[in-house]
Order: structure tokens, then C-alpha cells, then sequence
């Protein structure tokens, strides 16, 4: 092999500029990330519906939502999330689901993700 080879050196600068473009991500650790969860039981039902939903958030702004009724998946799928000035937006894309917005929100009982209405969407896990 002949390493003065102009295709060996084109290979290498083709390396080594790529290697040099390369930038890092920035890290991310938003206080949301993480699992948040809440869960209901309907009252006074002669069938004891449990529902619970759950948000798993990620460092890039991603996530996945998932809706239990009686520990049964009935809705799984990705989100995304944005933050400005403390207002969270999660949205749904291709589910019939309008976006969210909460504030975090933390208590002696923890910490909670609640709507700009002031009803608690989840709590952290």
C-alpha cells in the first residue's frame, strides 16, 4: 500500500474535516426531566376504572406519553416539549390531543406540573 496515494490523502482530509465540524450538544438538564404521572380512580362506579397517565421527558426535548385504563395501554406515543419564561408547552403530534401548557411547582407534598388554570396535570415520580 502507497500512503502517497492522492486518494488516501483526500480520504484523510475528508476525516479530519469532518471530525473538526463536529460540534457537542449541549447538555440539558432541565428540572422536568424525568417520569411524571397521575392517576385516577372514578368514585362511586360499580366498575373501578383506574386511569393512569404518564410522561417520560428526555434531554432533547422529546418524550413519551402513555395512557393506562386498568394497567392496559390504551394510548402510547411521542411528545415534545419547550420551555420559555417557566411556561412548559408539551404537544402531541398526530394525536387528537391539544397542546398543554404547565408551570412546575414544587410544595412540601413535591414537586407538580400544573396548568396556567392551576390544576395539576402530574406529578413528579
Amino acid at each position: 500500500m502507497h500512503f502517497n496515494s492522492p486518494r488516501i490523502v483526500l480520504l484523510v482530509l475528508m476525516v479530519a474535516t469532518g471530525l473538526a465540524s463536529c460540534s457537542n450538544v449541549p447538555e440539558n438538564n432541565d428540572p422536568v426531566i424525568g417520569i411524571w404521572a397521575r392517576t385516577e380512580a372514578p368514585e362511586g362506579s360499580s366498575h373501578q376504572t383506574t386511569l393512569r397517565e404518564e410522561w417520560i421527558f428526555n434531554d432533547v426535548y422529546l418524550g413519551r406519553y402513555h395512557r393506562y385504563e386498568d394497567q392496559n395501554i390504551t394510548i402510547q406515543t411521542d411528545f415534545t416539549w419547550s420551555l420559555i419564561k417557566n411556561v412548559y408547552t408539551i404537544e402531541y403530534p398526530g394525536l387528537d390531543r391539544a397542546p398543554e401548557q404547565v408551570t412546575m411547582h414544587r410544595n412540601s407534598d413535591g414537586i407538580t406540573l400544573e396548568t396556567l388554570a392551576g390544576e395539576v396535570l402530574a406529578e413528579r415520580e
